[in-house]
């Protein structure tokens, strides 16, 4: 077993830059081999937000460690705050919009280390 394997530092990860803010992949089956789940954080900045999407192959969970947002799941709008966590099933569509003055900053897992973002509205997919 090696180091690799198994721990992600600070500094790695895949870094993609969004018009709504940065996601950051920490551990995924593309990151690190035999990974069974996804894991990363997520930055919105204020009052944007990422676009309405689903994940077909894969439940989702977002942890709020800074900000706040609005999240739309299915047809519903949930208000969040720090420490506040949702549970996104599979193919539920959804999205998260910055509502606070400061970048919202939350930790993002997913039950698959591939997953599939579906896109329902256009650019900027999550």
């Amino acid at each position: 077993m090696e180091e690799k394997d198994f721990v992600s530092r600070k500094e790695a990860g895949q870094r993609a830059q969004t018009p709504f803010g940065e996601l950051v992949w920490k551990m995924a089956a593309d990151t690190m081999d035999g990974a069974e789940m996804t894991f990363g954080t997520c930055m919105i900045e204020p009052g944007k937000r990422n676009p309405l999407h689903s994940h077909p192959d894969c439940e989702e969970i977002l942890y709020l460690l800074k900000g706040r947002c609005e999240h739309l799941l299915g047809d519903e709008l949930i208000s969040m705050g720090e420490g506040d966590a949702i549970r996104i099933p599979r193919g539920v569509r959804h999205w998260a919009k910055n509502v606070g003055d400061e970048p919202l900053l939350a930790l993002i897992a997913f039950s698959s280390g591939v997953r599939t973002a579906i896109n329902h509205e256009g650019e900027g997919a999550a």
